[in-house]
Parts: structure tokens; C-alpha cells; sequence
């Protein structure tokens, strides 16, 4: 059996990064903290928390952490069934994987809607973020992809539309003679990160295959939407963060009607369906007004 006193100390320690942030969370001294984590570690006999500025949990630490984090949520849902408080009145945390472009657009208005929670997201690509749902890293994941993950459920959730743009300068000094294979040969394009396959996609569709465009890496969606309004490079930015510079002429599409579609998957794990309900039930709410159906 184990000891969920010394289980919230090592959450509080890797979450926190720091011995004396967690006491702060918790209401105790550095040295109670210490001495907790350290007596759960001979307990199970394994280091769990790699000491340092700031602290880290090991494999066996981060482990731990997630299970004591989904006994939280499943407390919650238990005490809200019989009517109860929670027994420390602390909120519970739900590690999730999104995509920085949903979180940019639609995915923080989900998350408020949820106010008794509290949520440590992890930021991936949407064609890789169910593998941390895979690895039992995090308990529910905005995915891309429909492909089913081991004892998790999946809802779709609509597309989320993007644009190819430039400014006017850059197009008329990159593309004053058409969209040519030539020319996206040599026009600087930006990319999130070397995950970022939706230039590449895009170009492959509209212009043709093989066609390799030098490009500025910004993992940043805001950052993504300003170089573009400055003329640093094009790129496919969500419809929703680009319509007013587009309606205000600070940026104009590359094509006309030549739109992409990405579609998302909301996957959660079974195990805390119950607990994760009020969240589901807000994600699927919000991406339904903020998304496009699928196919459309």
C-alpha cells in the first residue's frame, strides 16, 4: 500500500521543481518534504527525484506522480458523488497534450470552463501527441489522428482551417510572377518545428511534389502570425488568428480557395473517463463553435 501523504510530497517537488516550493504548497517544512520523499524512495527502492535547480523526477518518480495525480481526480469525482468537499480542498491536475495552435485558438476557452481544475499541458505537434497518451504520460491528448490509443476513447472534434499567407511586400517581391515552383524554391517559409509537416503539405497539393522551401524555424503560433505580417516568410497560419489581417489587407492569401483542413481528436483515458466528464463535455462544446465540422 502506499503512503499518499509521501506520494503528494513528490508531486508537489516534481510539479513545483523545488523542495521549498512544494512545502509552501503543502504546509510544511523543506526538511518534512525532504524526509518524505526520501522515505518513499526507500520504500519502493528507487531514486525518484533527481536533485537539482530545478528538481526533476526520474522514470520511476514520474511514474508515481501520475498515478497519485490520477487518485486525485478520482477522489474529486467520488466526494462530488456523495455530496462531499474534498478532504484537503485542493484542486486536482490533468496532464494534457495539445497542440499549440488549439491552445492558441480555441483549447484555453475549454480549460475555463472547467474552473475546479487545474492543468499541466504538454505542447506537441497534433500528428504526435497521442504518444504521450501511448507512453501514459498525460490523460487525455488533442490529437490529429483517429487511430485508437490502448484504453483510451476518442470523440472527433471538427478542423481547425488554415491559410497559406504573405504580406503584400512579400508577395510582390517573392511571387510577382506567379506561384511557381521556382519561386517557393527561394520565398522563405516558416515552420513550427521539425514536426511542422503543414508547409510541406500544402505545397505538395498546390504547387507540386518535391518542391523544398528554404525556411525560418518559430515554434510560436503568435510568432508564426507576426513574422508573417512582417514580411519574414509565408506560411499556413489558423483562419481565426489571420481574418482581420487579411480583411485589413496586412496580409493576403497565396491562393485563392485553397484552404487546409486539419482535423482533431479529442482521446482520454478510461480509467478517469468519470473524473475527466466535465472536461470532455467542454472540449467537445467548444471545439463544436470553434471548429469546423469534418468535411466541410
Amino acid at each position: 500500500m502506499l503512503d499518499y501523504a509521501l506520494l503528494d510530497a513528490l508531486v508537489s517537488v516534481v510539479r513545483t521543481g523545488s523542495f521549498e516550493r512544494a512545502a509552501r504548497q503543502i504546509g510544511v517544512t523543506p526538511s518534512a518534504i525532504s524526509q518524505r520523499v526520501k522515505l518513499l524512495e526507500e520504500r519502493v527502492g528507487s531514486v525518484l527525484v533527481i536533485r537539482g535547480q530545478p528538481c526533476s523526477g526520474t522514470e520511476a518518480g514520474l511514474r508515481l506522480a501520475r498515478h497519485a495525480e490520477e487518485v486525485a481526480l478520482l477522489e474529486r469525482t467520488l466526494a462530488q458523488d456523495m455530496g462531499r468537499e474534498a478532504i484537503d480542498g485542493r484542486m486536482p491536475t490533468i496532464r494534457i497534450a495539445v497542440n499549440a495552435d488549439s491552445l492558441a485558438t480555441w483549447f484555453v476557452t475549454a480549460m475555463a470552463a472547467v474552473p475546479d481544475c487545474l492543468f499541466d499541458l504538454v505542447l506537441d505537434d497534433q500528428e504526435h501527441s497521442a504518444e504521450w497518451l501511448r507512453r501514459g504520460e498525460v490523460r487525455a491528448a488533442v490529437s490529429g489522428s483517429d487511430a485508437p490509443v490502448r484504453g483510451c476513447d476518442c470523440r472527433p472534434l471538427g478542423s481547425l482551417r488554415y491559410i497559406a499567407t504573405a504580406s503584400p511586400g512579400f508577395m510582390a517581391r517573392w511571387f510577382a510572377d506567379g506561384m511557381t515552383v521556382q519561386n517557393f524554391s527561394r520565398a522563405p517559409a516558416l515552420t513550427f518545428n521539425a514536426k511542422d509537416m503543414l508547409q510541406a503539405r500544402w505545397i505538395e497539393k498546390h504547387v507540386g511534389e518535391g518542391v523544398v522551401a528554404p525556411t525560418h524555424w518559430l515554434p510560436s503560433s503568435q510568432a508564426f502570425v507576426d513574422a508573417t505580417q512582417a514580411g519574414l516568410g509565408w506560411g499556413l497560419n489558423p483562419e481565426v488568428l489571420v481574418a482581420d489581417a487579411i480583411a485589413a489587407g496586412r496580409l493576403v492569401p497565396l491562393l485563392p480557395d485553397a484552404a487546409y483542413d486539419v482535423p482533431l481528436f479529442w482521446h482520454f483515458s478510461r480509467s478517469v473517463a468519470s473524473a475527466l466528464s466535465p472536461l470532455n463535455h467542454a472540449v467537445g462544446e467548444t471545439a463544436r463553435t470553434a471548429l469546423r465540422p469534418h468535411g466541410l
